[in-house]
């Protein structure tokens, strides 16, 4: 295997976009996923186990769905822990909790191993075209020689500080990207109750201090019927809001405005929405307003 080629455990939906823009940008990527075929639709080279991947390779990438499997994924017979070498990076991608992250860390240290956390946002789309937003925890040393990697996936990468920062803040800015969408969604199908036109009602939102994310980018979309398919699911969704109580729990911070998000996607989930893209969280508001859809089919 060729020192320039890069490891990749975890190519579904955001992991296989990212890998393929490395392997676009000519960078080898050898990967594992438990469905082969999605290593081979990012144009990586298939990998038979997570331990082959380790060991193949100097820089490790894994997107991977929480902790409880970037755990298994390191902590597990044949694990990435078990055949990390000195001098490795590790890098996860996934949205984790930085408690767990920095633990991780800690046992990547005693083997000389640099466990960075690069939390991303951004979305199918950005990550698409490689102009994700990277939140990094880890050490200036480990950032530098990662640049070139990061530039095939990012434009935007900024260094947030020591193991656990760059999930820390992951979850800081998932958690109003989950307040925002639910709240928007509740507000559009108000809209069309009250018989509004959708799109001027988000002409006065994005000129107004209701303005958001979501009013910007999400709903000109959803209120033509085009639900922007492929992103974060309303289950993630809903394990993100349960890591940022979880995160603000540790530090001792008050959290008043999880119950909202909470309510929202776990409704969705309820209603058969869990496992497709969190955007269709208005149609499970929609259902239980009476039936409301934003688009005119």
């Amino acid at each position: 295997m060729s020192e320039s080629t890069i490891g990749f455990i975890g190519l579904g939906n955001m992991g296989g976009r990212m890998a393929r823009c490395l392997v676009d940008a000519g960078t080898p990527v050898l990967g594992f996923d438990p469905n082969e075929e999605a290593v081979r639709a990012c144009g990586a080279n298939v990998s038979p186990s997570v331990a082959e991947v380790t060991k193949g390779c100097e820089i490790v990438l894994m997107s991977l769905p929480d902790s409880n499997v970037v755990e298994k994924v390191v902590e597990g017979n044949d694990g990435v822990l078990a055949h990390v070498r000195k001098g490795q990076i590790v890098v996860d991608l996934s949205t984790a909790s930085a408690s767990s992250t920095r633990r991780l860390a800690g046992l990547m240290a005693e083997k000389g191993v640099d466990y960075v956390d690069a939390g991303i946002s951004g979305g199918a789309a950005a990550a698409e075209k490689g102009a994700l937003t990277l939140m990094v925890g880890g050490t200036e040393d480990a950032l530098s020689r990662l640049a070139p990697v990061f530039a095939a996936i990012a434009s935007k990468v900024v260094h947030m500080g020591q193991s656990g920062a760059g999930h820390t803040t992951k979850l800081l800015n998932n958690f109003l990207n989950a307040v925002s969408l639910a709240a928007t969604a509740e507000v559009m199908v108000a809209g069309r109750k009250a018989d509004l036109n959708l799109h001027q009602l988000l002409d006065v939102l994005n000129a107004s201090s209701g303005v958001n994310f979501a009013t910007l980018n999400r709903f000109p979309k959803i209120v033509d019927g085009d639900y922007l398919e492929g992103g974060l699911t309303s289950k993630l969704m809903t394990k993100d809001v349960v890591l940022y109580a979880d995160l603000l729990h540790e530090l001792g911070v008050t959290s008043l405005n999880t119950a909202g998000p909470m309510a929202s996607f776990g409704l969705a989930t309820a209603l058969g929405y869990g496992d497709v893209i969190s955007n269709r969280v208005v149609d499970a508001i929609g259902d239980v307003s009476g039936g409301v859809r934003l688009h005119q089919s």
